[in-house]
């Protein structure tokens, strides 16, 4: 196990655990966009702290957390895609670790005609518990975030919805 993150120094067992971080992180960011409140719960350690939007809404636990994000992300007419790239993670332990994650996203609330959109960086701290990793804390600060009434943009309307539609596009193909 390195502790000192250099290409030469990682093993193949640590190029394993960081891709069980990474598969931790990608079903974190999924659980989100698709309201998968239960699953999300499985990534979060007990404990687990988050503090989002540069300290705007912080939370301790993870009932705390995904109680947050079922009362702020449930409504049908909520729709969020969380893209999460360029991880720097880096072992710290034999059950520990740390990431660096940068984020894209868009929120979509149609209810109030509005697109939100910006790119963080999330900073996680990860624990291996039980034989998985777990994300223990986790908080993003902004390095931008816009938003736009979607009634300004002519012709913009949404063809498809995971919840009204299905997922299925109202656009013809051919």
């Amino acid at each position: 196990m390195t502790t000192e993150w250099s290409p030469e120094k990682l093993t193949p067992e640590d190029l394993v655990q960081i891709e069980a971080i990474k598969q931790v992180k990608y079903r974190y960011l999924r659980c989100l966009d698709q309201k998968l409140w239960d699953e999300l719960d499985s990534v979060l350690a007990e404990g687990c702290v988050a503090s989002y939007g540069g300290g705007a809404y912080s939370f301790e636990g993870r009932d705390a957390i995904v109680d947050f994000f079922e009362r702020s992300m449930s409504s049908d007419a909520f729709h969020s895609s969380h893209r999460c790239h360029h991880p720097e993670i880096r072992l710290t332990s034999a059950t520990t670790a740390v990431g660096v994650w940068a984020l894209d996203d868009v929120v979509i609330i149609t209810d109030l005609d509005l697109t939100v959109r910006g790119a963080a960086f999330y900073e996680d701290r990860y624990e291996l518990i039980d034989g998985r990793w777990l994300i223990a804390s986790t908080g993003y600060k902004r390095t931008y975030e816009e938003i736009q009434p979607r009634a300004s943009v002519e012709g913009l309307q949404l063809t498809a919805s995971w919840w009204s539609s299905g997922g299925k596009s109202s656009l013809p193909a051919g």
